[in-house]
């Protein structure tokens, strides 16, 4: 069995303006204070990292991991969840996510697929020069309106999607294969993978592609009611990036898993800080270390209710406190008897 590497964070939900989060040098230097280890880079905010560079100059890359190095960090992971959005976008979403793209894209769909396809490759190659192996985004989402329909869907509308979604993937994982880079599909509502079998579904079509894996993170599992445990059985061998998120859902007979269209405080299933939901992570850890799981614990904060920096001081000792050191021994070793083959046949009766 392997440990699990952690803490660390990723860096989206807290960068920011002011000091310490609006460069990479001073959001490194508190993140270290409080602990982690490692840091989750989102790709698409230029206070803290220029993709473009990072992608065509690994003195770039170098440089990046030497600031992060200062601090006694490791770059985990980046991100493209805002990128990879834009790969697979549905008409009816398009003024709202005009704002994920360059406003040169703005108001034009082709233009901004391009571009997205573009910044999913440039992390892809960033990610070789930073020497990553895995690297985190969304899978876009052509289906997502049909997801409980009224009208019933016609024949053969899915499936299409499906295949338009593959079609649009499969470079991308070829790519990543020429890069050496695992992608790792977090698995969310409002994305066509959002639980295991639209990520069958997408595996089928991209002929289970050795690149095509996945973020495991149980707060969206929760949320949707799905065993995020028996999860971790059915996909570990995929599972090659973690989100420590913790979530809750407390139906009650006004609302249940859609939210009656509420903020998210008044939800009936809401994000939380890290021991403040229902996630069950001792389990999860304890899962992830029997299957072998031995890259990064990675908190993503977001909560209804708490301060952001109260969330990240205590989500590095929470995740700390979980991580298993796993054992060299096993717990019987002082009942050794030091038996040999012939004692073995002898035990079985096996001796003439």
């Amino acid at each position: 069995m392997k440990t699990i590497k952690g803490p660390a964070i990723f860096l989206a939900q807290f960068a920011g303006d002011a000091a310490p989060f609006n460069s990479f040098e001073t959001i490194c230097e508190w993140a270290a204070s409080l602990g982690y280890k490692g840091v989750q880079i989102p790709t698409w905010d230029g206070r803290l990292f220029d993709l473009k560079k990072a992608s065509d100059s690994k003195d770039y890359a170098d440089e990046v991991k030497g600031v992060a190095a200062s601090h006694g960090l490791t770059i985990t992971e980046l991100s493209t969840h805002l990128q990879g959005q834009l790969v697979a976008v549905h008409p009816a979403y398009d003024t709202a996510f005009d704002g994920f793209a360059v406003p040169e894209v703005r108001g034009n769909p082709a233009a901004r697929t391009e571009w997205a396809v573009d910044q999913v490759k440039r992390a892809l190659r960033a990610s070789k020069n930073l020497g990553l192996t895995a690297h985190a985004t969304f899978s876009g989402a052509l289906a997502w309106p049909y997801v409980y329909p009224w009208p019933q869907r016609p024949a053969g509308l899915i499936e299409t999607a499906f295949d338009e979604l593959a079609k649009r993937w499969t470079p991308l994982l070829d790519y990543a294969e020429e890069n050496g880079v695992d992608v790792c599909y977090e698995i969310h509502p409002g994305e066509d993978l959002h639980d295991g079998i639209t990520y069958e579904m997408f595996l089928e079509r991209v002929k289970n592609h050795a690149r095509a894996n996945l973020l495991y993170d149980p707060s969206h599992l929760l949320l949707q009611q799905l065993d995020y445990l028996d999860y971790i059985d059915i996909y570990h061998e995929r599972i090659k990036a973690f989100h420590v998120k913790d979530a809750e859902f407390n139906p009650t007979g006004r609302q249940g898993v859609y939210g009656g269209f509420q903020s998210w405080v008044d939800r009936a299933g809401r994000f939380r800080s890290l021991g403040d939901g229902q996630v069950d992570f001792g389990g999860i850890f304890s899962k992830l270390t029997a299957y072998d799981f031995d890259s990064w614990a990675v908190l993503e904060w977001e909560c209804a209710l708490k301060h952001p920096e109260d969330g990240a001081r205590e989500g590095a000792e929470f995740i700390r406190k979980h991580i298993i050191r796993v054992t060299e021994h096993a717990f019987d070793d002082f009942a050794d008897a030091g038996t040999d083959e012939r004692a073995d046949r002898k035990m079985l009766g096996l001796v003439e």
